[in-house]
Order: C-alpha cells, then structure tokens, then sequence
C-alpha cells in the first residue's frame, strides 16, 4: 500500500477543473506522479503542465491502458472523479440517464476491470471514489445523479468489502456543495441546498489527504452529512418527510421564477 506518495502513479479522472484539479495539485505537490484526465483536452493539458504531470484527455471509461503507458505499467492510485449531474426526474430523456449511468457508474466499474488483475498480482493498490453527499442522501431535482451516485457508493462498497484482505484501499468521498462550475449549473437546487454551505475544491482534497492516510472507507469533506447519514438510517419516515419539506420549498423558488 502507498506509504508516501513519492513517485507513486496517480490517475484523476475530471481532473481539468474542480476537485479533480485540486486532487491533482495536491498529491503532486506530494511528490506523485499524476496523469490528468478530462473530456476538455485544453483544461486537461494546462493543469498537467502546471504539476508536471502527463495529460490524458477523453473518455475517463476506457483510459487505463494509456495510463498505464504513462506511468511505466503501474497505477498505484486512481481517482475515480469525473461525474456528471443533470436536473429531472423520470421524465429526463434516456440520453440524459445513460450519460449519467456511464460516467457516474460505468466508468468506475470499467476502470475496475482494468486495474484490479495487476493491483491483485502485486497485492496493493487504491481505488478513490467521488461519490458525493447524493450517494448517501439524495439531491432533490436530479434523479439521475441521485440514483447513480447511490450505485457509485455501493460500487465502492462491494470491492471493499470483496478485496480488503488483499491489500486493495478502497475509498468514497462525499462532500456536499462545492465550488465548481457544476455547482454554478445546479441554479435553484444549488442555491437552495448546497451554496449555502459550500467549500472550495482545495478543502476537499485536504480531506482526502487525511482520510486516506487514515485508511477511512468513507470520506466526509461536510462532518455534518454523518450524522444526516445516521438520520436518515435511525428514522427513514422522518428523513423523508424533512426532505419532502426541502423539495416544496424548490418548488415554491421555481413558481417564483416562472412568475
């Protein structure tokens, strides 16, 4: 298991912007090296020349043999960050679902496939899941990102529990609000639900520093969205009703605005 992260092979995946970005910064400023991957090929490439790492851009999905090449044949580390987000429920097209379904959920399962035979060979290896506060709650006005960072955590969850005891580090970081461009696309949600607590991308590479190097499946940027964890497990009916509450009040916003 990496002990230090010099020279260790890093893999970020929506690494141009945001999270991804300041994961990238942070464990290359700690010595590793990091390929960056992004769909936006120019954000993928300025943040790579910024760390010294190695650009990779495009479909976060099917990037591990690239990576590999890149790092001399070994990921030891792979961030699992690219994610998509979109407003609707039921009614959203099946374009909008699929997308959701492929890079919130398939991605990871792909990226699994690839790197889980040498990771299992050499007994060690570290699979870093951003699943989002969705995962465990919900976010009122998507489904689609709601229902895919549900599977994102159990995902993480299953290889955990199924390769613990073969040297693989597994880890989901659920923050709430964050002060990225998707943020700034959520309009009413995100103004209702997530800004007023938001933090900045760098806080929660921090708390991803620390909760790996404290070996925590579940990583917490907001403490907070622990104890609305416990909540909505002790009194499902209560949690409900409080977020039934939530949703009438996005409502009431939205009637507002079509006013």
């Amino acid at each position: 298991m990496v002990r230090t992260w010099r020279d260790a092979g890093v893999v970020v995946t929506g690494g141009g912007g945001g999270i991804g970005a300041a994961l990238a910064r942070r464990f290359a400023a700690e010595g590793a090296r990091v390929v960056v991957n992004d769909l936006d090929a120019a954000k993928a490439r300025a943040v790579a020349e910024e760390i010294g790492g190695t650009a990779l851009p495009g479909d976060a999905s099917r990037i591990v043999p690239d990576a590999l090449d890149a790092l001399g044949g070994a990921v030891d580390a792979y961030f699992a960050n690219a994610g998509v987000g979109a407003v609707g429920g039921p009614e959203a097209d099946e374009e909008q679902w699929g997308l959701a379904w492929d890079v919130n959920v398939m991605a990871h399962v792909r990226a699994a496939r690839a790197l889980l035979p040498g990771w299992l060979e050499r007994g060690e290896g570290r699979f870093v899941s951003t699943v989002s506060a969705a995962g465990l709650l919900t976010l009122v006005g998507s489904a689609s990102y709601s229902v895919t960072k549900h599977a994102a955590l159990a995902f993480a969850e299953w290889l955990s529990i199924t390769y613990r005891h073969r040297g693989i580090a597994v880890h989901a970081v659920c923050p709430q609000g964050v002060r990225t461009d998707m943020l700034a696309a959520t309009g009413a949600v995100g103004d209702l639900v997530l800004r007023p607590t938001a933090i900045e991308p760098e806080q929660v590479a921090d708390a991803v520093a620390e909760g790996i190097a404290q070996e925590r499946f579940l990583i917490l940027p907001h403490p907070e969205v622990g104890a609305y964890y416990a909540q909505r497990a002790a009194d499902p009916e209560r949690w409900l009703q409080g977020m039934n509450r939530v949703q009438r009040t996005l409502d009431g916003v939205r009637a507002g605005e079509g006013a």
